[in-house]
């Protein structure tokens, strides 16, 4: 029978997953080679994305400044690079309606 005073029966606990090293390295290389957060959480059954974004920010860390400015370096060319894609990407509109009109 529920109970009427608005308690909720004893949830069941979570049991916290552990991973190995390795395992966290690969998940963060993983997204290093360009994979989506997204899609690592769910090809390797994470609950979540944010996890692997602690991984990487801890495996970056340890591996002191050369890779955090590595990691920078490849951020701002990431950067850059959508950039440019959308400039193409407008560039190719521009030359399709132009081209139209010829």
């Amino acid at each position: 029978m529920a109970q009427s005073n608005g308690r909720r029966a004893k949830a069941t606990r979570r049991i916290r997953r552990t991973f190995s090293e390795e395992f966290k390295q690969e998940a963060v290389q993983m997204l290093l080679d360009g994979h989506t957060a997204a899609s690592v959480a769910e090809r390797l059954g994470l609950a979540g994305a944010n996890v692997l974004y602690r991984w990487k920010k801890d495996a970056l860390h340890r591996a002191g400044p050369a890779a955090r400015t590595l990691g920078d370096r490849v951020a701002q060319l990431e950067d850059e690079l959508r950039r440019v894609e959308r400039e193409r990407d407008i560039l190719k509109k521009a030359l399709a309606i132009l081209s139209r009109h010829a």
